[in-house]
């Protein structure tokens, strides 16, 4: 188990690259499972996804794999499972999100992708809970992730690194989804820093620059999973309208009611998604 207060990934001398392939060679020992084909990042609300995939192989506290450390957020459950499909994939479900919130840096923030990587996924699949700004959208509807705007003001590329982010969010990957059910609708998503909610004039800013869906994970995720040479799926649950579209307080409380309310019908989703992968 890692001493979080002397982390691998917070020495500015250490490969991250590197730190992600032991962290690769350590799922690969616990879990008697040397290779993955598809990775899942179940964010708020699709934890349930895990249970419906397929078989279960192992499943591993986060905290015994080099450079994870326990999820500070309710809703991620901490593990990381390693899952069979009826189709005979290797899932390798990640239980384990490091916001960018908890400022760890952004290192930790993709760890788990860059490992995920390294376990040989060729797919990367992130999920999310997030705030809808089109009013047509509803509490618990499942949207793709078409693009995204990062307004973190980070990036975990390292160095003269070039990455193209054109086609980032797959576009065959969407047309499979959408053969699973034909009603899903895509949005851009714009990650913020957090962890405070979005106000409502950052949200109009927001859908000025083309926004329609608000959140704090994914997106940092999602440059280092394409730096990686991943595909990347992307799935954002609507739990709540965002700030000033919805005239209620937001609230994670309300966040996480959203997402157990919809728990069963998109991680019922997600699973078949995966499956036609």
């Amino acid at each position: 188990m890692l001493d979080t207060a002397n982390h691998p990934l917070d020495d500015p001398n250490a490969d991250p690259v590197a730190i992600a392939a032991l962290a690769a060679a350590d799922i690969a020992r616990l879990t008697g499972v040397d290779h993955h084909d598809i990775a899942v990042t179940l964010g708020s609300g699709w934890g349930k996804a895990a249970e419906i995939i397929g078989e279960t192989v192992a499943t591993v506290p986060a905290t015994e794999v080099t450079g994870f450390s326990k999820p500070a957020l309710e809703g991620h459950v901490g593990t990381l499972r390693s899952i069979r499909t009826p189709g005979g994939k290797n899932v390798l479900v990640i239980g384990a999100r490091t916001h960018y919130y908890e400022n760890h840096g952004v290192r930790r923030v993709v760890h788990s992708v860059r490992t995920a990587a390294a376990t040989g996924a060729k797919i990367m699949v992130l999920t999310n809970g997030a705030g809808g700004i089109r009013e047509s959208w509803k509490p618990g509807q499942p949207v793709l992730i078409s693009d995204h705007i990062n307004l973190t003001a980070d990036s975990p590329l390292e160095g003269a690194t070039f990455v193209d982010l054109t086609d980032l969010y797959s576009t065959r990957l969407r047309d499979i989804a959408r053969t699973v059910d034909a009603t899903l609708d895509d949005g851009v998503y714009t990650q913020f820093r957090g962890p405070h909610y979005e106000t409502p004039a950052e949200v109009q800013m927001t859908k000025r620059m083309g926004g329609d869906i608000v959140g704090m994970s994914t997106a940092l995720e999602a440059i280092a999973a394409r730096e990686a040479g991943m595909e990347i799926l992307g799935f954002s649950l609507i739990t709540n309208l965002a700030a000033g579209i919805q005239q209620t307080p937001l609230s994670h409380a309300e966040v996480i009611e959203a997402g157990r309310e919809a728990e069963p019908v998109i991680s019922a989703l997600l699973a078949r998604v995966i499956e036609a992968l």
